[in-house]
């Protein structure tokens, strides 16, 4: 392929049983529960996390197997990645680099906006007039797809984002389709809220009435931009990729530069069922950016650009929120993750449950808690009462018990991200007493991974430069225990914590139904998501699509929620056509 060719504007359905009506017959199931998963908020997931449900024995066309999975990623590392049909490519860009130390190798078509973004706009017509249906069909087409190639993206996603492979082929697989599934299912909702067409009679008494025949067609806002993340770029990327596309809007995917080949997959399978259903393949496309160049920057501001997704640091987002003004900017930033430990009817649960939190992907997760609120005076337990110092001492004795196997350290930790993380583990030893020390982790599968564990530093709120420390996002395995007067004045800093910092996740122990009200309340009005008494399998740093909402937007983590219909009902607008009946 050179970089002149180009695909049809409007390429015809091939044969197979992809037109938009067989692809609704074969989804429709699929949407049905999707529908009722989101309106009854129980669990719910067409996509198995087990990793034996794939290859042969799934019973699914194009199902890859553990080794097929493994020799798919293995035959794409040295090699030009070819998106056939993509106008507007300039040049190729390589700039992965596996945080395990395999090497990536990876090029990619580097975009000329003036000539992509214009085709891409060129689509949109076709797709609008498909109708609601026929785009969540296409989609859940694509779903389906990158579900069956799950093992594939499973490698592509630990070696972009260091995840261990299990949390890799997790989070990154069925987790990250379940969230992109539940977008497709409320703009479904959105869009169908409004009927196709409708008959409008005035009486006007002795009068004949005014008769009109009015219909309404919901219209993409235009191009999207989706501006992917290093650490879960599926899982975060594709809410908004597919409520965008769903709502009638052509998507531009732009990956971190470090984490690019799990979103040039998507793009290629999208493109590829785009093309097979009858529609414009460049309704997605990718723009992989040369290292240092800031190519984010320069289309956020593109006219033809009318909606952004963004999952990544407060000062860029805050940048996408003030200059990108002819856009709908959706934005995920940083946030201060709270804990506030008041009392306690399972104690070793406790431990283990927050244990577990702090350790899994190093901390590496918008979601993971820093800072823990406990009395200097301590809490009470079934274990009897416990001081500020035995808790964070029994804390730390459980993080080291779940990481003190290499091997389990490995499979929970996964690897640090890239060097800035390493840099704060190691600069956290002069923020405070270090209660609790990070140890590297030899990797025997990957010699070349940096494998850390948390460290958890204590702090005295009371103390005038410790509120610096604490009220600054630590990313990475870093965690501050802090100690307050009591549990009322935890919650008044948790207030403050959640309005001035933001927080994606709010955690509480408590067996007081006073204090449990108290957070609760702080909860509501800061508008942060909370989890109270988690002591088994579920953690704080966890959210299950179709239930759960990932952020509120309604504090300065995030301006969005993952997902509700506030984050699908603006990418489209309701137009209206009226004539006399």
């Amino acid at each position: 392929m050179t970089a002149e060719t180009t695909g049809p504007a409007n390429p015809p359905a091939t044969a197979g049983g992809n037109s938009p009506v067989q692809l609704l017959e074969k989804h429709r199931d699929t949407l049905d529960q999707a529908l009722e998963a989101i309106r009854s908020r129980a669990y719910w997931s067409p996509h198995p996390e087990h990793p034996k449900a794939y290859g042969a024995a799934s019973g699914k066309e194009g199902s890859l197997g553990a080794e097929e999975g493994q020799a798919a990623f293995d035959a794409l590392r040295g090699t030009r990645f070819e998106l056939p049909g993509q106008p507007g490519t300039d040049g190729w860009t390589a700039t992965e680099s596996s945080p395990y130390g395999l090497g990536m190798g990876i090029e990619y078509p580097h975009p000329d906006p003036d000539r992509l973004l214009p085709a891409m706009r060129l689509a949109m017509p076709a797709w609008r007039e498909a109708g609601p249906e026929a785009r969540a069909a296409v989609c859940l087409e694509i779903l389906a797809r990158i579900s069956a190639r799950t093992h594939e993206f499973a490698h592509a996603v630990m070696h972009t984002s260091g995840q261990a492979f299990m949390m890799a082929f997790q989070a990154g697989g069925p987790h990250a389709q379940d969230r992109g599934m539940e977008a497709v299912a409320y703009a479904y909702v959105e869009q169908v809220r409004t009927p196709d067409a409708a008959d409008w009679s005035k009486p006007q008494g002795k009068r004949d009435p005014l008769n009109l025949s009015k219909q309404f067609t919901a219209v993409g806002r235009g191009i999207s931009l989706l501006i992917g993340c290093n650490t879960f770029p599926t899982w975060n990327g594709y809410p908004g990729l597919f409520a965008s596309l769903a709502t009638g809007n052509p998507v531009l995917v732009k990956p971190h530069p470090r984490a690019v080949l799990p979103l040039a997959l998507t793009v290629r399978i999208a493109r590829e069922v785009l093309h097979e259903a009858g529609f414009d393949p460049n309704l997605v496309a990718l723009a992989a950016e040369r290292e240092g160049e800031g190519l984010a920057k320069e289309l956020a501001v593109r006219p033809e650009v009318r909606i952004i997704d963004y999952t990544g640091s407060t000062a860029f987002g805050e940048w996408l929120e003030t200059h990108a003004r002819q856009a709908q900017v959706y934005t995920e930033k940083a946030g201060v993750n709270t804990v506030v430990i008041d009392s306690t009817d399972d104690y070793r649960g406790m431990l283990g449950n927050l244990a577990f939190s702090l350790s899994l992907y190093s901390g590496q997760m918008c979601t993971t808690p820093q800072n823990l609120l406990i009395p200097r005076d301590g809490i009470s337990t079934d274990d009897g009462d416990k001081s500020y110092d035995e808790v964070v001492a029994d804390l730390a004795g459980a993080v080291g018990k779940l990481l003190g196997d290499d091997a389990r350290a490995n499979a929970l930790l996964g690897a640090i991200v890239n060097p800035q993380v390493g840099e704060r583990i190691d600069a956290a030893g002069s923020l405070g007493e270090v209660a609790l020390a990070s140890r590297s982790v030899t990797n025997p599968d990957f010699p070349g991974a940096t494998v850390r564990t948390p460290v958890i530093i204590k702090l005295e709120s009371a103390k005038p430069d410790a509120e610096a420390v604490y009220l600054s996002e630590c990313f990475g395995p870093v965690s501050f225990a802090v100690a307050v007067e009591s549990t009322p004045d935890a919650v008044a800093l948790l207030r403050h914590t959640v309005r001035e910092k933001g927080a994606m996740t709010v955690g509480a122990y408590t067996t007081s139904p006073d204090m449990e009200r108290l957070i609760e309340d702080a909860c509501l009005e800061e508008c942060a998501q909370l989890s109270l008494n988690l002591t088994g399998g579920v953690y704080v740093n966890q959210t299950a699509a179709f239930s759960d909402f990932h952020g509120s937007g309604g504090n300065p983590a995030a301006n969005a929620a993952l997902v509700d219909g506030a984050f699908v009902s603006n990418r489209f607008r309701t137009v209206e056509v009226r004539r006399p009946a």
